[in-house]
């Protein structure tokens, strides 16, 4: 019988022509930002493979970048520059629930392991949620501090919301460019479902039992990626509280 599968622990895309990494969060404008990395290239990346892939990045770009580990991204942060952009827990959450358990018609196979299943109640998916394992939860769903930090430590050290993504988008190309390095130019809108309007994330967290359950599992990433933003603001998926940028 084969046993729990194994997640990519690495998570930073690194070049290797280039000190910059990245720092990739699933359910976080992910598939937008590799599309804007990939013109950093300088060959024509291999074919058959999908720029989202990890695989891409590890095998088809003729050794211009490879995954890393977020300890081995730290041990880099003298020399090289580094970004991620993170989102609102409770929205990552609705957002992974829609996307993996209601619209695609085959789960991925460590939300399998983790025992979910398609067009389950949003109630039995946090709860499976929030009783598994950190080491057994699917990536879409792992803790964003847990991606991004090493024992406490962030390690980006350019850290944006996708609330406001535009705007801090264009402030990474600012700091891009400050720091000699070649600017991404604007975000490609890719795979993109849920825009504009949060307000079903109030509609899923209407049980505080449920906001505690989510608040369980992701109370690193509110302290340190959203503290400044009310709780309630959070929930309802609303941040127009939260400080300029």
């Amino acid at each position: 019988m084969e046993g729990p599968r194994m997640r990519n622990p690495r998570h930073f895309i690194a070049f290797e022509t280039l000190p910059l990494l990245y720092g990739r969060v699933p359910k976080v404008a992910n598939t937008s930002i590799k599309a804007a990395l990939h013109t950093l290239l300088k060959q024509k990346a291999e074919e058959g493979f999908r720029s989202t892939s990890d695989g891409f990045w590890l095998e088809a770009t003729h050794g211009e970048t490879r995954m890393i580990t977020a300890r081995t991204a730290l041990m880099r942060r003298g020399t090289h520059f580094s970004f991620s952009f993170v989102r609102n827990p409770y929205d990552r959450l609705v957002s992974a629930y829609n996307n993996k358990l209601l619209e695609l018609e085959t789960l991925m196979p460590q939300m399998q392991d983790m025992g979910l299943h398609r067009n389950m109640p949003f109630q039995d998916f946090l709860e499976c949620t929030a009783n598994t394992p950190t080491s057994a939860l699917d990536v879409h769903l792992l803790p964003q501090s847990m991606i991004l930090c090493v024992e406490g430590t962030l390690v980006p050290s350019f850290i944006g919301r996708m609330e406001s993504m535009q705007n801090d988008w264009d402030l990474l190309n600012l700091t891009l460019r400050r720091e000699g390095l070649p600017e991404l130019g604007k975000l490609p809108k890719k795979n993109i479902r849920r825009s504009g309007d949060r307000s079903d994330v109030g509609h899923y967290f209407q049980d505080p039992g449920l906001v505690r359950l989510a608040q369980s599992l992701y109370q690193t990433d509110l302290d340190l990626f959203y503290g400044d933003v009310s709780p309630s603001d959070l929930i309802q998926g609303d941040l127009k509280s939260s400080k300029d940028r």
